[in-house]
């Protein structure tokens, strides 16, 4: 990698994250300034009088300032899965809900809508749900014995997250079409359109915790993206390590799916996208995903709710977006993913 190249890659990452912030407050049907945007925290910080209206600071901090934490919090943890799951697993395809904790939060989501729980009871089984998928699916896999485990990980996963896609299947079959379907249908969507002040602790929590353990393996996970054989020769402690990993990313990824519902392309895209930024190695690369998986999140929300007259889902752009972009990145990768 060129001199210099970490640092403007980190510094472009930065740039569409502000971005994003100064976009999000400045769009919308009562559009803040970002003048007025620091006016109202200056006062938060403070205690002082902002001397703006009461409906300014309403907007910041009751409406669209809990929302942009929590896109950034979601975008964010989702790509840093995504950066961790794709070295981990050494496939460059791998996306945070490989090992089933989006399938599995998602099956958790919609059980909580069945039985009539609140908004923090169907929070909470769809956490649960991605917890206990991904531990599902690790002791199955690590049963295995023979052959490679990284391999029967992947594909123990797959047909797991298979199974439960059928549980979530004959939920909706067996819901009430005139209530509870519609909610169903719209959580797997994706939507940040519900979050509030009280949505950002519980969300903020376990994305932190988790992303917290990833920054601080991600001198070793360089290692853990050898191969099985070289990573031990090297002194590394692969099953711990991975374990370790693994529980790491999940939690992150099942809050965010608790949170938002299903986005995704997030942990797919934003990686590959700051591989190409700042390189492969991942102390530079995983902050500069979590950098950029929050703006571009945050920017994906923002079109959501400004493109047409009615919300659109998150996961429809994220996959209209996603895609195309995903083919030209493919495209231009000659010399493989590393």
């Amino acid at each position: 990698m060129r001199p210099g190249r970490g640092w403007l890659g980190l510094a472009a990452a930065l740039l569409v994250l502000l971005s994003g912030v100064l976009l999000a407050f400045s769009l919308g049907r009562y559009p803040v300034s970002p003048a007025d945007l620091l006016r109202v925290l200056a006062a938060k910080l403070t205690g002082a009088p902002t001397g703006l209206s009461p409906a300014v600071e309403a907007v910041v901090l009751q409406i669209r300032g809990p929302r942009v934490l929590a896109a950034l919090l979601v975008g964010s943890a989702l790509a840093s899965a995504g950066a961790a799951f794709q070295g981990l697993f050494r496939n460059p395809l791998v996306s945070p809900d490989i090992l089933g904790a989006s399938t599995g939060a998602a099956l958790g989501a919609v059980l909580g809508i069945f039985f009539s729980l609140g908004i923090l009871g169907i929070g909470a089984a769809s956490f649960a749900g991605g917890l206990l998928a991904v531990a599902a699916v690790y002791a199955i896999g690590s049963a295995l014995r023979g052959g490679d485990a990284i391999l029967a990980l992947v594909l123990t996963g797959i047909v797991v997250g298979s199974l439960l896609g059928a549980g979530i299947g004959l939920v909706k079959y067996l819901a009430d079409p005139y209530n509870q379907l519609p909610a169903m249908t719209f959580w797997l969507l994706g939507s940040l359109a519900g979050i509030g002040p009280g949505d950002i602790l519980p969300l903020a929590v376990p994305v932190l915790a988790g992303t917290a353990v990833l920054l601080l393996l991600r001198w070793r996970m360089n290692v853990m993206s050898l191969p099985e054989e070289e990573a031990r020769s090297l002194g590394a402690a692969t099953g711990p390590l991975r374990l370790a990993i693994v529980i790491a990313a999940t939690l992150v990824t099942a809050a965010s799916v608790a949170a938002s519902g299903i986005v995704g392309w997030v942990g797919l895209v934003v990686p590959h996208l700051a591989r190409f930024l700042v390189g492969p190695s991942f102390p530079r690369l995983l902050p500069t995903a979590a950098i950029l998986g929050g703006g571009y999140l945050l920017l994906i929300d923002t079109l959501a709710r400004t493109m047409a007259p009615i919300e659109v889902p998150l996961g429809i752009l994220t996959a209209a977006i996603g895609t195309p972009f995903f083919i030209v990145l493919l495209a231009r990768a000659r010399g493989g993913w590393s």
